[in-house]
């Protein structure tokens, strides 16, 4: 089933499933700083088994003039012994029936090139995202 992130209770509870992503997170600072992003309009869904959070996938509305109005999925993490159980395309396909439902064009992601990578790149390219881009940054710190 997969359930909406609503509380600072939920937050906690997928804590694990978004460490596996992004290991900065942790039971005392994912409230203040996923619960900070979903004041500035970041959703964050969750897949559970058994009781447990074991995916989550967490996304925004934007709007380009190259896009136009788009959802960008930020993080899509699943715990390791929980992959390949489909959770992540079911993740997937609610954010695209929410993007269609409020008229978007499109839905973006981006992701690591790195080895640890390429199963995710399996998954995306597999569901049907194409590589449109190269994304550039500079480091500010």
């Amino acid at each position: 089933m997969i359930k909406k992130v609503e509380s600072p209770e939920e937050l906690l509870k997928v804590s694990e499933v978004m460490q596996a992503l992004r290991p900065q997170l942790n039971e005392k600072n994912i409230t203040v700083i996923v619960g900070g992003m979903m004041q500035r309009g970041y959703h964050l869904l969750y897949a559970e088994d058994q009781g447990r959070a074991v995916a989550a996938i967490g996304y925004r509305f934007t709007e380009h003039l190259h896009w136009g109005k788009a959802v960008y999925i930020d993080d899509l993490s699943t715990l390791p012994g929980f992959r390949k159980r489909g959770y992540a395309r079911q993740l997937l396909d609610e954010v695209l029936r929410i993007a269609r439902s409020a008229h978007c064009q499109e839905v973006h992601l981006d992701s690591g090139c790195g080895p640890n990578r390429y199963e995710a790149h399996r998954l995306y390219l597999g569901y049907g995202f194409n590589i449109t881009s190269h994304h550039f940054a500079i480091s500010l710190k």
